[in-house]
């Protein structure tokens, strides 16, 4: 993800509104005691979904990847009253520690978490989602769009990170994670369902609205 400017970086974090003191202690203790913290969506992208949060205002949201939940609470923030958040996360080790933010947070009854395989909970969720956050295993990208397309509803939103895979998305021959996310963003271009817009924003974002 080295492949921005640090100091545009830099910048546009100053230019941005503050994380709130939970979410750096968890950006603090995820860089101190969780492996792989570059996964973590950190201060902008973390801002950038709040907001997109805010303007959609979603009755349901759905996170495929939670890790430590900063960018679960993140998505929370817009939210409408009563509505509800469900994360999905492999990684059983990092349960009690998400489940100490999420309280923390006062989202113990907004946030739905889910301990287990993604492709195996997506199906038996019964509900229509206005926004969704893929942020997983890279190699499932496309099953994971296929998995909630029709769970979303019309006009509805899907972001996916790391569609720029630290730019070896321009390789001839990329390694097995960027060469899934090549299918993903061919396969996200290609799909009449969507319209879409690639944003070049930290590690990139693919962000698709059903028609």
């Amino acid at each position: 993800m080295d492949f921005i400017d640090a100091n545009i970086q830099a910048y546009s974090e100053a230019h941005s509104s503050p994380e709130s003191s939970l979410l750096q202690k968890i950006n603090r203790e995820t860089y101190a005691s969780v492996m792989a913290p570059r996964m973590l969506s950190g201060h902008l992208q973390g801002r950038f979904l709040a907001m997109v949060s805010k303007m959609i205002q979603p009755s349901n949201i759905l996170e495929i990847g939670t890790y430590t939940g900063y960018s679960a609470l993140c998505l929370a923030e817009g939210l409408k009253p009563g509505g509800k958040l469900v994360t999905i996360d492999i990684n059983e080790e990092l349960e009690g520690r998400v489940r100490s933010y999420i309280n923390k947070a006062g989202h113990d009854t907004s946030i739905e978490y889910h301990v287990g395989d993604a492709a195996a909970i997506i199906p038996r969720l019964d509900l229509l989602f206005n926004l969704v956050w893929i942020d997983a295993d890279k190699v499932n990208y496309s099953n994971y769009f296929d998995l909630v397309i029709g769970k979303v509803e019309t006009g509805g939103f899907i972001l996916a990170d790391n569609v720029l895979w630290s730019g070896k998305v321009l390789e001839q021959a990329p390694d097995k994670d960027a060469s899934a996310i090549q299918a993903f963003n061919k396969k996200v271009m290609d799909d009449a369902r969507v319209e879409n817009v690639l944003l070049p924003l930290r590690d990139g974002i693919m962000v698709m609205r059903k028609i």
